[in-house]
């Protein structure tokens, strides 16, 4: 079974921004100002002192702060893809599912193997700009027909 990418390094940028490293060889910038004011947990995490003694968990999963405030890699991978403008593994799944396909008939779709979709529908690799742009022609083209 493939794995979530897994966190391997995390700056703190401006307040509330975080610029993370993925073993998916990706840096992604994330700007958690919206979480932090939407989630009464995380409110804490709005004074700049506490937000720069983030660190990433032990083995990659997440990220930590201190008096046990955390967030999880998936969570975190999911957001920053999505503020980049890329598909997140989530989005991704939702294009193979709002189309009812199947991981062979998606594969088919974009002219890929059924296993590199399974790696970006899982995480375990990242989702180039490419296939999401695939995945938005193929889309038009079906309504098209």
């Amino acid at each position: 079974m493939n794995k979530a990418p897994l966190i391997t390094a995390v700056q703190v940028g401006a307040p509330q921004h975080l610029v993370i490293t993925w073993n998916t060889g990706e840096t992604l910038d994330c700007d958690l100002t919206a979480t932090i004011s939407r989630y009464e947990a995380l409110a804490p995490l709005a004074d700049p002192t506490l937000f720069a003694h983030v660190a990433v968990e032990e083995w990659g999963h997440g990220l930590d702060w201190p008096d046990g405030l955390d967030m999880g890699a998936d969570r975190l991978y999911q957001l920053c893809r999505e503020q980049a403008g890329l598909f997140s593994p989530a989005s991704f799944d939702g294009w193979i599912r709002n189309n009812q396909l199947s991981l062979s008939t998606a594969a088919e779709a974009l002219g890929m193997t059924r296993r590199m979709i399974a790696h970006y529908r899982s995480g375990s690799r990242p989702i180039p700009k490419t296939v999401q742009l695939a995945c938005i022609g193929w889309v038009a083209l079906k309504k098209a027909a």
